[in-house]
């Protein structure tokens, strides 16, 4: 098995010879004796190299060992006189693969801010601080298919061209292969019946009905994979393209949702505990991190979850001493500024907010038994966030589905699919959608959406 440099920082190599292959953080040379940092993105600590510049193989490509460049080294593992570090490596041959142009190389051994680092995409991942990130991305990515594996539940590939738009909003980027820009189109409808797929399609902004199908066939399911809007917000918070998270459950209601999402939720604060505790310890120390992340962990895999009722929640945002810069009223969506309020001071624990207005959700919601007042929708707050999972019982009656889309100018013919669900067989079902990178900046304390995919698509980018 190839050895790689967490398993010396995770005790997993005891002294002894061994071979290496990584990049070169720094290189720095003396008559006595040389060292290499070496990295191989395993994890945040380095190796150090140390080498004696009479070593033939090293003095033989010294001057092209740069910082950037790529080698293999072989030598004695054993335990560093330095401080700092447990174990060094007394190199035995060294061997440059691949060489880097020490003046042309962005990333050279200094403080990097993270909006230089987004200009080079394609080099970010080797700094300490995006290394940290992804590897914990890694981390959590397992734990989710692994949480939902362990509970028998099926996983989807939910496509990403689709017809539908789930959430009704019209933030679809359209796929065609129509000749757009030939000037006969101008002034002109498109016909779509001529298009590839024979009408308008787009990109996928949800799985989740896809996911109401395999539900109701499969019992359980879940689809984990990218989804696009094209929404043009230029802000530290959106993405035109980005990860979701969407279980769908048969024979489950609103309070079996709310269970599934809660120990959803406190099972990903464990497993990030238990697998990335350097790379937790490394970003905890960055100058824009400004809360404990091991503590808001604890806190989210330990605490007790309370379940509020929107109107409740509205009333208490009524009596709030805090004047907030939206007007609270029933029937308005809550804002970031209410969510925080709620889970920071006024229950001081996360929150499931529950029946919402009809008039605020989407067309698929359960409408409840108040003279279709409200729906059986739920939202998960947590404190410094606000919104982290948005849910619901999903409307199983026909009849009630049919005319809650009419009265929303939702066709029922285009989606004829999605009612033949609730016309054989019907069952309640019930799902919720959590975004994947919201869930890596709360976990991670980073503030800018982009450093938390590997390549971020937004308006006006998509290269890379």
């Amino acid at each position: 098995m190839k050895q790689r440099i967490q398993h010396i920082h995770q005790g997993d190599l005891p002294p002894g010879q061994y071979s290496f292959s990584g990049w070169v953080k720094t290189h720095r040379q003396s008559k006595n004796v040389s060292f290499i940092e070496l990295t191989d993105g395993s994890s945040v600590a380095g190796l150090q190299l140390v080498l004696s510049p009479a070593l033939e193989s090293y003095s033989a490509v010294a001057q092209e060992i740069t910082t950037g460049s790529s080698v293999r080294v072989s030598g004695e593992l054993r335990e560093s006189p330095a401080k700092g570090q447990r174990f060094e490596l007394e190199v035995s041959s060294i061997e440059l693969i691949g060489s880097a142009d020490a003046e042309k190389y962005p990333l050279q051994k200094k403080g990097h801010t993270l909006e230089f680092l987004r200009e080079h995409l394609q080099l970010r991942s080797r700094s300490n601080t995006l290394g940290a990130v992804f590897r914990i991305r890694s981390a959590l990515s397992f734990a989710v298919h692994e949480f939902f594996q362990q509970r028998g539940f099926l996983h989807l590939h939910s496509p990403i061209i689709t017809t539908s738009d789930c959430e009704g909003a019209g933030e679809v980027f359209r796929v065609t292969t129509l000749e757009i820009d030939n000037p006969s189109f101008e002034g002109r409808s498109i016909d779509y019946s001529k298009d590839f797929f024979g009408e308008k399609s787009g990109l996928s902004v949800s799985g989740q009905l896809e996911a109401e199908v395999f539900a109701l066939s499969h019992t359980d399911c879940y689809t984990f994979g990218p989804t696009f809007r094209s929404e043009n917000s230029n802000t530290t918070r959106h993405l035109a393209e980005f990860w979701m998270i969407e279980p769908e459950m048969a024979f489950c209601d609103l309070d079996g949702n709310i269970s599934l999402a809660h120990e959803f939720v406190t099972t990903l604060a464990k497993a990030v505990l238990e697998r990335c505790e350097h790379d937790l310890a490394f970003l905890a120390a960055r100058e824009w991190v400004d809360y404990d992340l091991v503590e808001l962990l604890q806190f989210l895999s330990e605490s007790e979850y309370v379940v509020m009722e929107y109107s409740e929640a509205i009333r208490v945002l009524e009596n709030a001493e805090q004047r907030f810069e939206f007007p609270v009223q029933w029937g308005m969506d809550l804002q970031a500024e209410h969510e925080r309020y709620l889970t920071e001071q006024h229950v001081q624990k996360p929150v499931f907010v529950v029946n919402y207005p009809a008039s605020i959700k989407a067309f698929y919601m359960r409408q409840n038994d108040d003279e279709r007042e409200t729906v059986a929708a739920m939202d998960l707050l947590v404190p410094r966030l606000g919104e982290l999972i948005g849910g619901s019982q999903r409307e199983e009656r026909l009849d009630r589905l049919e005319s809650r889309m009419m009265a929303m100018g939702i066709s029922t013919e285009e989606l004829a699919w999605y009612l033949d669900l609730r016309r054989f067989g019907s069952v309640p079902h019930s799902g919720f959608g959590l975004g994947f990178e919201r869930l890596i900046m709360y976990f991670t304390g980073m503030q800018n959406i982009r450093d938390v995919i590997p390549f971020p698509r937004y308006p006006g980018h998509a290269r890379g």
